[in-house]
């Protein structure tokens, strides 16, 4: 296992590295002159040759002068010091910018993940233990027209119902304007604004998990095991969760790992519908404004997140089942 690890690694890192460089090039090919922007705003107050010059310089400095593949050396290089560059919006060090927007992200993706993994696994075991009994079909109409419906569609139901006519939740943004109170009011009005849009995503995941959980349940329960387990006289339970869910768990632990590892990234959708500073929203504003140093920052976050997630679902294979233990 060691050595698979390690290899691994070195494939993550060449990845890494063939994915850093073709991004940068294709940032970079994008029409427009970041130095021409930061100096437009003074064509109308110098003189052409103080505007030519101030031009010059900004070109130095952000060093376009440079060949493409300079830039990318100089770019990686600062990339593996930590130096992911200065956002031309905010002027400041990306990994500063990006703070805050990832903190909130990981927060409200942690409450998601928690709600539909405590909803959707027992759910499933549920259905594919009464198969085709009233329950098992009514929640998998449920799941197909869950399944079926955009998550904006749900955003604007719900916004409508609990924002507009019921009035229980704010519409948008993340905290009540010049709020003031204790440390837990702060705590509760902060609550307020995330209800709405974590049920949002909580319910446009609920479908997908719960049926794939029950797929992999039935598909361990009609094994041979689980007919001896129960022959041997094991009580039900034990033959559940003891024999058919541990073995169910290999094909959903990909996606199970795939949802913890997605706290990195936001929701575009829902975050932009509700106003939420998250990854997401973040993202698109910065492709939007043309700040492609936090674009380009935050699109390595995810490749780095990617390659760690399909490291961690290899490693998790052998712990779950032994028979796909790799020990050469």
């Amino acid at each position: 296992m060691t050595k698979y690890i390690f290899k691994r690694i070195l494939y993550m890192i060449f990845v890494f590295f063939f994915m850093s460089l073709i991004l940068f090039f294709l940032y970079n090919l994008i029409p427009g002159d970041p130095a021409r922007m930061e100096v437009e705003h003074l064509k109308d107050i110098l003189t052409p040759e103080e505007y030519q010059h101030r031009y010059e310089l900004a070109r130095q400095r952000l060093g376009l002068d440079d060949p493409l593949i300079i830039r990318y050396g100089k770019w990686i290089g600062g990339v593996l010091k930590g130096d992911l560059g200065i956002s031309k919006v905010y002027k400041q060090p990306v990994k500063d910018v990006i703070k805050q927007p990832l903190k909130f992200t990981i927060k409200m993706n942690v409450f998601v993940i928690l709600f539909v993994l405590a909803i959707t696994i027992p759910l499933g075991i549920q259905c594919a233990i009464k198969q085709n009994s009233p329950f098992d079909k009514t929640v998998q109409v449920l799941t197909v027209v869950g399944h079926s419906i955009p998550v904006f569609i749900i955003a604007l139901l719900f916004i409508f119902l609990f924002a507009v006519k019921l009035n229980w939740f704010p519409v948008s943004g993340m905290a009540t304007p010049n709020f003031k109170g204790t440390g837990f009011d702060i705590i509760m009005d902060k609550l307020k604004y995330l209800v709405l849009p974590v049920t949002v995503v909580i319910i446009g995941s609920l479908a997908g998990m719960t049926r794939y959980v029950r797929a992999a349940m039935i598909d361990a329960l009609s094994m041979d095991y689980v007919k001896t387990a129960r022959a041997k006289g094991l009580r039900e339970k034990v033959v559940i969760y003891s024999h058919a869910w541990r073995n169910a768990l290999l094909p959903v632990i990909t996606l199970i790992i795939g949802w913890l590892m997605s706290i990195f990234s936001g929701s575009m959708v829902v975050e932009r519908m509700f106003g939420l500073h998250g990854m997401g929203k973040f993202y698109i504003d910065a492709l939007t404004e043309q700040d492609y140093q936090v674009a380009l920052a935050i699109q390595m976050l995810y490749i780095i997140v990617a390659l760690l997630s399909n490291l961690l679902t290899d490693i998790s294979y052998g712990f779950v089942d032994p028979r796909v233990r790799v020990d050469r």
